[in-house]
């Protein structure tokens, strides 16, 4: 295979380990304000991903690098044309870090609620944003001959990313009440559970509608079984969640995740980012990759850090593996 498909490969794994991990931790921000009760349950919820947000977001900053070094071409069109919507997205998880981070370090009640507004909204809108830019790049944007972006920013609030935007947001959103209902016990448990169910009955229609929308824009056979994987995982995730079984349930909605965003980039290659003004300008990954030089000491860089990453991170979820609830918050103030 040649290196330029590996790296399209491999940054795609990367998005899909991003989405993974880091939706999830939208979805938790968000179930702030749509599940907990009171300040001792928001603790319980922020600190069921307090020990690994900040790890997740590494695959996002890997799969930047990535794209900057292997396809230079589709990361200057890419930054370039989708420039607002990513500044948005990169202020939100700017805030949002802070947020957690500042928000017990004093005790006002109006301190730390403004702090506990911005974790919500900052993870509310990331996790639209996402599904919106990866709409745009499935389903093609205005890129001139020169490769450039020659499109208006409000072009990307058309119909299908904007339902794309809808799909990660609640699909985040059930993905972290199914983490939350694993992570927790007690009352938050159960309504967690609850809400899961009724957040993933939202998600399947919408994931559904879209993914058969993409099926028929641009896909094939590989596509379709990705699309089949993605649904019989949600509704597997469903029925492991209405019987309790929060752990497959929490690896089932993964399933979903790695499926749906699987899709996308099978849908996509060989382009990265097609033009609907003229198909032959659309970059590619032959035309919008790095030199065969640059990829091979890539590969090289890839093959002994990854593993080095992949065995830390899973060590810190084995780490911080148990349940917690109310009775475990010492100081409810803060």
């Amino acid at each position: 295979m040649e290196l330029h498909n590996v790296w399209f490969v491999l940054i795609a794994v990367l998005w899909i380990g991003y989405f993974f991990l880091e939706g999830f931790d939208f979805g938790i921000g968000i179930l702030t304000r749509l599940l907990a009760r009171d300040r001792s349950e928001k603790r319980v919820l922020i600190n069921t991903i307090g020990p690994v947000w900040d790890g997740n977001e590494v695959w996002l900053l890997t799969a930047g690098g990535a794209t900057f070094a292997a396809f230079p071409e589709w990361y200057a069109t890419l930054f370039s044309g989708f420039y607002l919507p990513l500044l948005v997205i990169l202020i939100c998880l700017i805030v949002r870090g802070v947020a957690f981070e500042y928000r017990a370090k004093r005790p006002e009640e109006t301190w730390q609620r403004n702090w506990e507004t911005a974790i919500f909204w900052t993870s509310l809108v990331p996790a639209f944003l996402w599904g919106v830019a990866f709409g745009n790049i499935v389903r093609g944007v205005k890129i001139d001959a020169e490769f450039e972006y020659v499109g208006h920013v409000w072009e990307l609030l058309n119909p299908y990313a904007l339902l794309g935007g809808l799909v990660t947001l609640t699909l985040f959103t059930f993905h972290g009440a199914v983490f939350a209902a694993l992570k927790t016990v007690g009352d938050i448990r159960e309504r967690a559970r609850h809400l899961a169910e009724r957040v993933g009955l939202v998600t399947a229609a919408l994931a559904l509608g879209f993914l058969l929308w993409t099926q028929v824009r641009s896909g094939d056979g590989t596509s379709l079984i990705a699309l089949v994987v993605a649904v019989a995982s949600l509704v597997a995730a469903l029925v492991a969640n209405r019987a309790g079984r929060e752990g497959w349930s929490f690896m089932l909605s993964g399933v979903t995740i790695v499926a749906a965003v699987a899709m996308l980039f099978l849908t996509l290659f060989p382009n990265v980012m097609p033009s609907t003004l003229d198909p032959d300008w659309s970059l590619t990954v032959t035309n919008a990759s790095s030199s065969p030089y640059t990829l091979k000491i890539m590969t090289w860089l890839a093959v002994i850090a990854t593993p080095v990453v992949i065995l830390y991170q899973g060590w810190t979820y084995w780490v911080f593996r148990k349940r917690i609830g109310t009775q475990h918050i010492a100081d409810p103030v803060h």
